[in-house]
């Protein structure tokens, strides 16, 4: 039997553990990427597990999510991450220089190869046939250090494309079209893999796309074949020498197989607050519109922005509309410079903003009170935008262009003739804001500057034998990390400061929460299914941690948020019957029995007593023997350690 695609690149890096589903295996990490907005906290990790120099063979700091500078705090995280950057042996992305996903596809990226970063759109990369994973800060401060990165063998995907995209419809309708088959929760513990004919007539910007939103679907990742359309890219790129030919064994066998024909795919929209809420454009066209924003990393390529300029070229932006334009790197940002497509899109009356994530993170850019704001981004999550109450709508590029001359969400299909764009034979390269680190011996006689806004990383205690708490919240189906630690310009300027960042925990749904969990002094959280889907953000699990939390009882869960819990000291606990999350209210009193030893022991159940309705519940402690270890201990660093 052969090996799908990803198979073949998990048993090239496997450390550890079988390629059976849902075991735990440990690969072997070539890249490591971070992202300010984790970064801060990603480093400070590393150095409190004493660490020198870093073991990749690559890794990258990006500067891209927090690059409103309101007050000092933002430039003081970014001044901490370049000197640690340049002490450690990590290239430096200046602001500036774009999105890390995007300028990672275009000057890191290489077939074959490893790649988690603390974000959990890194899966963009496996549009060049990465294996490229999302993770939380510390699994890629561990990497960092040499160390391995665990998650459970995922179950295989294939998607088969078939035929040829329309005039007017995009790699960003494949997507949408993807998240309507299989749903927010629908890739979990599973890789998807992409094949077919329809392959071939995608560039490897749109591949990216594609994989970059798969995120969404909650998969581990997704990746493309590396073929003959990559090795162009790469050459494009002036990076030929790092292409490798890829691809699925044909008899490799797949747990789930879905069929697209890419012909029939209309222009597609995802309407609030999820991205699998998902109708065809024609079917809602004619909603009036306040906002529109192209750019994030799912859609900020020059293949993107140069058909957003055809578009715009010659006409006026509808006067009811603000249209915010990023490219999504500055290599873009130059092309479209000297190719005269953003003078294109200035004319037409866009806002250009900063090669980086911006809106798309709250950054900036907020829709008006109840507004309705079309984004090429890949989340719409309640409250996402920085406005409570805007409702975002997920469309493509082109989809955005042309509704920003209307005034009302458009099909632009019934626009007329589409742009028709082709990639360039050679990009611009010039990688002048891409800082090289010092050797060891330089880096000796440097330090590492820690801004006043900096605070310790929280660490948690040993398991206690049995924990007695009350149920300080109860939350429902799909909370994302967003709900759990908001984004947006107030407050990711504290990612590096947890006590002021508790302020903020879980106030989407309750703003009382902070308060009343510090009262208390911690307790449960219950949760329904998918709980913490959304982005890698560790400070979803290291807040509640320092607000007092034990453990989070829940339906299920997203895989990289139970991984941050579990680094964290937090026990993620599965209801053994998913109806018994019916059955408890907030402020019950909990008591879970003889934890530790259900944990130490290797038990797979545990014991939950309610002593409010005198009730008892079973909820899986089905960890692997690493996980124990780290719950044990009281999360990672704690279990690291004690390693020395």
């Amino acid at each position: 039997m052969g090996l799908t695609l990803s198979q073949k690149i998990i048993k090239n890096h496997l450390v550890s553990g079988d390629m059976t589903p849902g075991s735990e295996i440990g690969l072997k990490i070539d890249q490591t990427l971070t992202q300010d907005a984790t970064g801060t906290m990603a480093y400070l990790q590393f150095e409190a597990m004493g660490l020198q120099r870093v073991k990749t063979e690559l890794s990258v700091a990006y500067i891209d999510h927090n690059t409103l500078q309101n007050g000092f705090e933002n430039a003081d995280d970014h001044r901490f991450i370049q000197t640690c950057a340049r002490k450690r042996g990590v290239r430096f992305s200046r602001p500036g220089n774009g999105i890390c996903h995007q300028v990672h596809l275009e000057r890191f990226s290489v077939p074959g190869k490893t790649l988690i970063g603390s974000d959990s759109h890194t899966p963009t990369c496996g549009g060049m046939g990465m294996l490229a994973m999302g993770a939380g800060g510390l699994d890629v401060a561990v990497a960092m250090g040499g160390g391995t990165y665990y998650i459970p063998m995922p179950k295989m995907v294939r998607i088969t494309l078939n035929g040829k995209l329309p005039a007017w419809s995009a790699a960003k309708d494949i997507i949408l079209e993807v998240l309507r088959l299989m749903s927010v929760k629908g890739g979990v513990g599973k890789i998807v893999e992409y094949a077919g004919e329809g392959v071939k007539t995608l560039s490897v910007p749109e591949r990216a796309t594609i994989t970059n939103m798969g995120a969404e679907l909650g998969a581990t990742t997704s990746i493309f074949p590396s073929d003959e359309i990559t090795r162009r890219f790469l050459a494009a790129q002036g990076r030929e020498q790092d292409w490798t030919p890829l691809a699925a064994d044909d008899d490799a066998v797949y747990d789930e197989e879905y069929v697209i024909d890419l012909s029939t795919l209309k222009p597609l929209v995802a309407q609030p607050h999820m991205p699998d809420n998902v109708v065809k454009v024609k079917d809602i066209a004619g909603m009036k519109i306040d906002q529109v924003c192209i750019g994030s990393c799912t859609n900020s390529s020059l293949m993107d922005m140069m058909k957003v300029a055809a578009i715009l070229k010659g006409r006026t932006v509808h006067p009811d509309v603000s249209l915010a334009i990023a490219p999504g790197s500055k290599q873009v940002l130059n092309m479209l410079a000297a190719n005269g497509a953003l003078a294109a899109m200035i004319d037409a009356g866009a806002r250009i903003l900063e090669s980086a994530c911006g809106p798309c993170i709250g950054m900036g850019q907020s829709p008006k009170s109840a507004g309705i704001s079309l984004r090429t981004f890949n989340r719409n999550f309640r409250g996402r935008s920085g406005t409570a109450d805007a409702g975002v709508y997920l469309v493509s590029p082109e989809t955005a262009a042309v509704s920003a001359l209307t005034g009302v969400l458009t099909d632009p299909s019934e626009w007329g003739e589409a742009p028709q764009i082709t990639m360039p034979d050679a990009f611009t390269v010039n990688d002048n804001m891409i800082e090289m680190p010092y050797s060891a011996a330089e880096a000796e006689s440097h330090d590492i500057y820690f801004g006043p806004n900096i605070k310790e990383v929280p660490k948690g205690h040993a398991l206690e034998n049995s924990i007695d708490k009350q149920v300080v919240l109860k939350v429902g189906d799909n909370i994302t990390t967003d709900h759990i630690m908001p984004a947006g310009a107030k407050i990711l300027p504290y990612r590096s400061n947890v006590p002021y960042l508790s302020r903020f925990c879980f106030t989407v749904c309750d703003e009382q929460f902070p308060e009343r969990c510090k009262e208390m002094q911690g307790g449960f959280i219950i949760g329904g299914a998918n709980y913490g889907q959304g982005s890698s953000r560790e400070h979803a699990a290291l807040v509640p941690l320092y607000l007092g939390v034990r453990a989070v009882l829940a339906k299920s869960f997203a895989r990289m948020h139970k991984a941050n819990l579990i680094n964290s000291g937090i026990l993620p606990l599965e209801f053994a019957d998913p109806a018994d999350y019916d059955k408890i209210d907030q402020m019950d009193e909990l008591v879970l029995q003889d934890i530790r030893d259900a944990v130490e022991s290797g038990k797979t159940t545990a014991t939950v007593f309610n002593k409010t309705k005198n009730e008892t519940y079973t909820v899986s402690t089905d960890f692997s023997d690493r996980q124990r270890a780290i719950l044990l201990a009281g999360g990672c660093l704690n279990y690291i350690a004690a390693q020395d």
